[in-house]
This record gives C-alpha cells, structure tokens and sequence, in this order.
C-alpha cells in the first residue's frame, strides 16, 4: 500500500488561559497535521509539533516529496531516508518534520490492517492511561488552586513547572503538595539550573518525595545530571537530552536519569519512541511522555504507545486541559484523569476538515519569549 498524495495544514490552536514557563508564556500551540492517500483508497492522519520554522521547511521540501511512493509499512527505512538526505546534520528539526509522516504511515497500516496501533507494536498491556496534571502558574496560591481543581477532576498526579528564579521553585512545590497531600509530585525545572543551584534546591526538596525532578540541567550536560543523580535521593528525570534513540543510548550509558521522558515528535516518530522506551525497560528505567499540547491525533498516538510500552509505569503528561478547541470530533476520552484506549483501527480518530481550515496559520509563533516582558529572554542555565 503506497502513498499517492500528500496533504498538511499548520495549524495553531488557542489556549484557554496563557501558561508560563522558565523560557517563556505561550498562547497557544501550533502543530503540523498531515494527510495521505495510499493506492488502496485508504488514508493516513499525523500530528508533529511545529516550533521553529525549520520543520516546516523540511517537511516541505524533503519529507513530503520523498514520501509520495513509500509503502507505508516501511517506516524504518523512510525516517533513515530522510536523514540521509544530508538531515542528519539537522537532527532535530528533522525528526520533528519526519515524526508526523511516520505517524501518517502507522495510522493508514492500522487502518488498512483494521487493527489499533497498540494490536501492532505487542497488544494491550493497559486499558486506561493514567495523566497527569500540569501547572503552569508562577504564584504558590494560584498553583495551588490550580492543582485543587485537577485533583477534583479526578487527576492523580501533578507537574509543575519551576525554573523561574531559586525562591520560587520551593514555595509552588509545597503550596501544590500540601493541596494535593500524598499524591505523586513531580517538578519541571527546563534546565534553569547551574550544579550548585541544583544541589542546593534538590536538598531542600528531599522532605517533599517528589516522584522526580525534570531536566534540573541544561539538556547536553550528561555528566551533571549522572552526578547529581548518584548524590541526591530526589530521583532525577530527563527529557530535552533523550530525544532521540542515540539519545536515550547516551542517557543510559551515563547514568544519567532514573525516568527518562519521550516524545515521538522529537524522536522521529512512534518506532523510535517505542525502541526507546525498550533500551530504557533493558536498563530498568520507567519512562513516561513529555507533552507539547498535543491535538487529537497527535494525543490519540500517546494513549497507543502507553497502552502498549510495559515501562510506561508513570502517568503521562498532557496539556489538553488548556486546549480551547481540537481538530477532531472523536478526540481520545479524558475520564478521572486518565484517557481511554482507542480500540478503533489505526489511531481511532478522524480529523474534520473544517477545523483544520478555521485554525490554520502562514506563521509559527514561538513560545520562547515574553511579550510581557519586552527585551526578556531565557537562558541555560539561569541561575
């Protein structure tokens, strides 16, 4: 079953309230959906996180071109294509750019095989997937309200991000973990730390029993986070450093993390990110999902991965409780914080056109800036 034509919409969704984090405020989420037709009649929906604008252009002007003709079934060798196209010297804005393709092509094999994805990649080690709740607010009351409202909503496990000046991070952790009580905590740090900052801030968190730390170091500093792992009993998670599959390899062999967080938009699609979570469940590492306010498609790809990986033991992230509107009419069940595994073939949603079109966007607006903040910026680490 080959490709024939390929379709894809940027697409920018609103959110309800603006979110804050150490590199910046974002509005909104912008995505790259895409489309394809296969000689069998049978179509294919992906879903990538869209940033910067070279994973347009190279969606554009490699991934789409070199797709037309691929068996769909042929995953492996289409994303190696692609990097041996000279992408390789442009890693991550390539694998973003091949990461909804690659989904496209699972979703159309599923479709055709009349199978969900997780049928294809092992079966269903779980019926229901645990999220969790992400906080983005910088005031300890507000966090904490925050949090009150997820946990009423049947939420077991709470996020929050930090990162924004040293004070801060201890006074929202407790003020969210004297709300939520005994329930996994876990805090997000994107790598706004210097080593002596992070000793410091990891010891003064120890009486909290966070679930873990997320990225406390800039993402290639591997040897920081292997030491700060062996001298803190804060279990230490990494996300911006295990993109991809090399990646996640290096993360390992430095002993760099007990989680290990992926994305299959940053790691070039589902395979990899199930390749990953197996090199990780060899060295006894439970992973989970970094979220990028995934849409339908690219939300009801997340719930087959998790359904499917053994060591996907932790509840994923998700931001959809900050999405104003979605692309599909049948988007993936959120219930008592945790979402419903599709059993439909392929990913189990269908997007509607109409939707696409409303919100689709020329221009990616970034979420590493603070127009509140007029000449601000972030950088790693800060302090």
């Amino acid at each position: 079953m080959r490709i024939t034509a390929v379709q894809h919409w940027l697409v920018r969704m609103p959110f309800s309230e603006d979110i804050l984090w150490a590199s910046g405020r974002r509005t909104g989420a912008t995505r790259l959906v895409v489309r394809i037709d296969t000689d069998a009649g049978v179509v294919g929906w992906g879903e990538t996180i869209c940033l910067i604008e070279p994973v347009r252009a190279v969606f554009e002007r490699v991934v789409a071109r070199l797709a037309v003709g691929y068996d769909v079934a042929q995953v492996e060798r289409f994303g190696r294509h692609v990097l041996g196209a000279g992408y390789y010297h442009h890693k991550r804005a390539a694998v973003m750019a091949m990461a909804a393709m690659e989904m496209a092509m699972w979703d159309a094999l599923g479709r055709r095989a009349g199978l969900p994805l997780h049928a294809l990649w092992g079966g269903l080690w779980r019926d229901r997937v645990p999220a969790s709740a992400y906080l983005f607010l910088p005031t300890p009351a507000e966090c904490a309200d925050k949090a009150q409202a997820f946990l009423d909503r049947g939420y077991g496990t709470f996020k929050v991000k930090i990162g924004f000046d040293e004070r801060s991070d201890l006074a929202l952790l407790e003020a969210v973990r004297e709300r939520v009580g005994d329930l996994p905590l876990r805090a997000d740090v994107n790598g706004a730390w210097f080593v002596p900052t992070a000793k410091r801030q990891l010891a003064r968190m120890a009486p909290l029993d966070l679930a873990y730390v997320e990225q406390p170091l800039p993402l290639d500093d591997l040897p920081g986070h292997a030491a700060l792992r062996a001298g803190s009993s804060v279990p230490i998670a990494l996300d911006e450093s295990a993109y991809t599959l090399e990646d996640v390899a290096a993360v390992v062999r430095a002993d760099a993390a007990d989680v290990v967080l992926l994305d299959p938009h940053e790691a070039g699609g589902l395979w990899q990110t199930v390749k990953s979570a197996a090199l990780c469940e060899a060295a006894n590492l439970p992973v989970t999902l970094h979220s990028g306010a995934e849409l339908a498609i690219s939300q009801a790809a997340y719930v087959h991965l998790a359904a499917s990986i053994p060591n996907m033991v932790l509840a994923i992230d998700t931001e959809r409780a900050y999405l104003a509107d979605d692309v599909a009419p049948n988007a993936v069940a959120l219930r008592d914080g945790a979402f419903d595994v599709p059993l439909e073939p392929g990913l189990g949603v269908d997007p509607d056109i109409e939707k696409l079109e409303r919100y689709r966007v020329d221009a990616i607006e970034g979420a590493y800036l603070d127009d509140a903040r007029p000449g601000w910026f972030p950088t790693k680490p800060q302090y």
